[in-house]
């Protein structure tokens, strides 16, 4: 059976509660805020939450049913019989947890190991469900704000200067140890007693609030995390990270073992095909310190900030070293080359798509899935939108 050249897709919505009331609902047309949270509206076939086709089958199985006809040979032989990507519209209210991702190793690893102890899959307990790595791209859509890696270390010691709080001097101390100083201070922290914690945090916010102009933003961040999270010890580990502050369109790429968090704002987010998460504070949800800390990539460094590449086609793209994907933003006039899986979904106004003799129409918020089997796509309109696809000629990452 030949599948159809453009299948609008029916995408579901995660409705974590850091999510926005109002983002998702307004990019989906709605005239009224959600009654909960909106957090991730998920465009893929990953298993936990598969887009649906018109005719009600899953993206999943439509893919499972055809490999390669759907994703094509070098696709299924680089990935397996698996769409590589996830892509989703990301929408932060308030504070997402501090967390890590595996690498392909690690994950193969862990899954493997969780999976023979008999932990089940869907154990809040459990830090692997699936076998994959997750390195991800997110693309701001409004002001983005989030931490992402450890900055360098002389510039935290300043900002821990500056506070004077005397529990931390033993913290500040091991910063002359550059990353593996980072190390011991996050496992510390995270297993302080709660005796011990409290005061710790309490004090750092406090000297946040009211300590001179340097760090300002840093010191005001802590602040907002401590109102989302009172006395977490996620707090003062974010003060260890970079403070990243993306504009419309600029992207933040995120590979395997970078602390991160994002605090608030809407984008479009692509990674590999993968749940996976390992955190590390500012949540409820399980933390493994033994196993944050086995795969936390400490190095001190600037994060992946870019602001995007011209096509020759007319896209602006946002390379990564990352195979599984790649994320670019495209217009009307614009034409999508054939031979990889494909997901457009559009950001504002509005495009058609046209393509092997169809047309699907996307509004706002919608999106649509091209296999890999059909020719071109031109894409028609004044709205503005963005496609995710594997870059099979990236170098690559663990």
């Amino acid at each position: 059976m030949t599948s159809p050249a453009i299948s609008v897709l029916s995408n579901p919505i995660r409705p974590y509660d850091w999510g926005s009331r109002t983002a998702i609902a307004e990019l989906l047309g709605a005239e009224s805020p959600s009654p909960g949270p909106q957090a991730e509206l998920w465009m893929g076939a990953h298993s936990g939450d598969p887009s649906v086709l018109p005719d009600g089958t899953s993206l999943e199985a439509r893919i499972a049913a055809d490999p390669a006809g759907e994703l094509g040979e070098r696709a299924v032989a680089a990935f397996g019989p698996r769409l590589p990507f996830l892509g989703k519209i990301l929408a932060a209210a308030r504070p997402l947890s501090l967390q890590v991702h595996p690498t392909s190793a690690q994950a193969r690893a862990g899954f493997a190991a969780e999976d023979a102890a008999g932990v089940a899959i869907d154990d809040p307990a459990r830090n692997y469900k699936d076998d994959n790595h997750k390195p991800e791209l997110i693309c701001a859509l409004t002001p983005f704000r989030g931490l992402a890696g450890f900055r360098p270390v002389e510039q935290t010691a300043r900002l821990f200067d500056l506070l004077a709080v005397p529990a931390l001097r033993p913290f500040a101390a091991a910063l002359d140890d550059g990353a593996a100083g980072l190390r011991r201070i996050v496992g510390d922290l995270l297993r302080l007693p709660a005796a011990e914690c409290g005061p710790l945090v309490a004090d750092v916010v406090a000297a946040c609030r009211t300590a001179g102009p340097d760090f300002a933003a840093e010191r005001q961040c802590a602040g907002e995390l401590n109102d989302a999270f009172p006395g977490d010890p996620g707090i003062v580990v974010a003060l260890l990270l970079n403070l990243v502050e993306l504009r419309p369109g600029q992207a933040l790429f995120l590979p395997a073992g970078v602390p991160h968090a994002y605090l608030d704002g809407v984008g479009v987010e692509v990674m590999a095909n993968s749940d996976n998460v390992l955190r590390g504070g500012l949540t409820s949800k399980h933390i493994d310190v033994a196993e944050l800390l086995a795969i936390l990539d400490t190095e001190p460094g600037a994060p992946h900030v870019q602001n995007g590449v011209p096509g020759a086609n007319g896209e602006l793209t946002y390379p990564t070293p990352a195979r599984e994907f790649v994320l670019s933003r495209i217009t009307g006039g614009v034409r999508l080359p054939a031979g990889s899986p494909q997901i457009v979904v559009v950001t504002d106004g509005a495009l058609s798509l046209a393509r092997d003799g169809e047309v699907g129409d996307l509004s706002r918020g919608r999106a649509a899935y091209l296999s890999a089997a059909g020719g071109p796509v031109e894409v028609r309109g004044a709205g503005t939108g963005f496609r995710i696809t594997t870059d099979l000629d990236a170098p690559g990452v663990a």
